[in-house]
């Protein structure tokens, strides 16, 4: 799967540093999720709680879908990285339901950021960020995985789902107050794990 994201995305100046960039820009296909999930997973164990009041009509998913495609090329341009959404990557759903390419996006990438503005779909928000920490943070899982993590909330948007992902899984949480500070806090924990990999803290993904 990695070597398939990077040829999708073209050349960039860190062609190989893969940054996967969640979001609540569509709906998670709830149904599909417990019915796939064994009685072991993190569906039964997060309360996914009321993110936002947000409804969910059109306007807002494209707001929300405006934004995480900024934080994309924001990173493509001053990190010089291979951020994607899944929307980038060519997968038929008849070859992997939407669960398991998150996961396989996830476990393929140099990190993974999680964006939730003060919009979107609240449970599936909670579901799939659950179900790729859950993969990430397995038992059997690298440890360097957890460094590679980050979920980034608008300001003032409080939930008993990121309590969860705090005590959980000890994730790092920032929260942001504009566009602005979202792209600089996200590009400063990027460059931050490129720095990282290239002195050797952290292994390099091949």
């Amino acid at each position: 799967m990695r070597d398939r994201i990077i040829d999708e995305l073209g050349e960039l100046p860190r062609s190989r540093f893969l940054v996967y960039v969640m979001g609540p820009y569509e709906a998670f296909d709830v149904e599909h999720a417990l019915e796939t999930a064994d009685s072991d997973t993190v569906l039964e164990s997060v309360d996914f709680g009321t993110l936002t009041d947000a409804n969910h009509d059109l306007e807002r998913d494209e707001a929300a879908l405006d934004l995480l495609l900024e934080v994309r090329d924001h990173l493509r341009t001053n990190a010089g990285v291979s951020a994607f959404l899944a929307i980038d990557i060519d997968v038929p759903l008849s070859e992997l339901d939407a669960a398991t390419q998150s996961i396989a996006f996830a476990r393929a990438s140099n990190a993974v950021v999680y964006v939730v503005p003060a919009v979107g779909d609240n449970l599936g928000v909670g579901i799939e960020v659950g179900s790729v920490l859950e993969a990430l943070y397995a038992e059997n899982a690298a440890d360097h995985r957890r460094e590679r993590v980050v979920f980034v909330h608008e300001s003032g948007v409080r939930s008993a789902m990121i309590a969860a992902i705090r005590d959980r899984w000890e994730a790092r949480i920032y929260s942001y107050d504009d566009r602005e500070d979202l792209n600089r806090q996200i590009r400063l924990f990027v460059r931050d794990l490129v720095r990282k990999e290239r002195t050797g803290e952290l292994p390099q993904l091949e």
